[in-house]
């Protein structure tokens, strides 16, 4: 098997983590952005989606690409011209590299891996939602399908395709966790909504590890759910970030109309409920590293 990947969205939190174990494993990493990199390890081709423009050398020697591309959900209130650009900036990349492809038809590439979200289910209260479970209807799910339908039309290229629907990635450095900890710290925490919604959570060395599960698996095929196989709800995330961080927890909940008036139809990311199995993943041999919240938070905040 090649070891040759191009990764897209190889700057962000989650793409540079998994460039690092990539190299580690012996991978070549190809990285497609819109500027020159710093890592002497990794090759960096320019592209520019929204001009149509990509260096074709990108994919010479490629067999896997990653496409981790995607303006950022919560930078910015949700305008009509901000959901285009959250939408676009997934399903116009890849529609781009697809496009490269074709007109190289003599390219290595085999097998696509793809993020997606499990926003894709939409609000689904205590219902444990499956691959097969049906879409939502709000924007974050409008993302998610219009994501993956663009994904999906690799196979008419002959691609292996796999489609990762990731859950609240727990890092630290950035993203969800660290803003739930921040007034945490300050000892001012406290659940939001009802707090009964659940959040499905994953570590974000599970997230890396399950990436290049896909990557070395082919076999791996079609929709899965990356998320640890122990959901939780905000306030059982809340209270463990509170005890982790020895910080007590007494203030009431932040009202669901509060965060409305605060975030308007951005609070639909901490306020709707996703309870996603893990079960298909798991049922293909992958072993979490992390498989409770506990665990994951002292890894974390050791």
């Amino acid at each position: 098997m090649s070891k040759h990947i191009l990764l897209t969205g190889g700057t962000g939190l989650i793409g540079r983590k998994l460039t690092d174990l990539l190299i580690s494993k012996g991978y070549q990493v190809n990285h497609l952005s819109r500027k020159q990199g710093t890592n002497p390890e990794v090759s960096t081709f320019l592209w520019d989606v929204n001009k149509g423009q990509i260096d074709e050398r990108c994919i010479d020697g490629v067999d896997t690409i990653v496409h981790l591309a995607g303006a950022n959900v919560a930078d910015g209130r949700w305008t009509d011209k901000r959901k285009k650009e959250i939408i676009e900036s997934r399903t116009k990349s890849i529609g781009l590299i697809y496009k490269l492809l074709k007109a190289k038809p003599q390219h290595t590439v085999k097998s696509v891996i793809s993020a997606s979200a499990v926003g894709y289910y939409g609000d689904r209260g205590d219902n444990l939602l499956t691959e097969t479970s049906a879409p939502g209807t709000d924007f974050l799910a409008n993302v998610c399908l219009q994501w993956e339908h663009a994904v999906d039309a690799g196979s008419s290229l002959g691609l292996r395709l796999a489609k990762l629907r990731t859950g609240v990635v727990l890092d630290a450095k950035g993203g969800a966790l660290a803003a739930i900890a921040k007034p945490v710290k300050f000892g001012l925490g406290s659940p939001l909504g009802t707090g009964k919604q659940w959040v499905s959570w994953i570590h974000e060395d599970d997230v890396t590890e399950m990436y290049l599960y896909a990557i070395e698996n082919e076999r791996i095929t079609g929709d899965y759910n990356m998320v640890a196989p122990n959901p939780v709800t905000n306030r059982q995330l809340t209270k463990a970030v509170a005890k982790e961080l020895h910080r007590p927890l007494w203030l009431p909940r932040v009202p669901g109309f509060a965060l409305e008036l605060a975030l308007g139809e951005m609070a639909s990311m901490v306020l709707s409920s996703q309870k996603a199995s893990a079960q298909k993943i798991e049922d293909t041999g992958f072993k979490f590293k992390y498989p409770t919240l506990t665990w994951a938070l002292k890894e974390i905040y050791r």
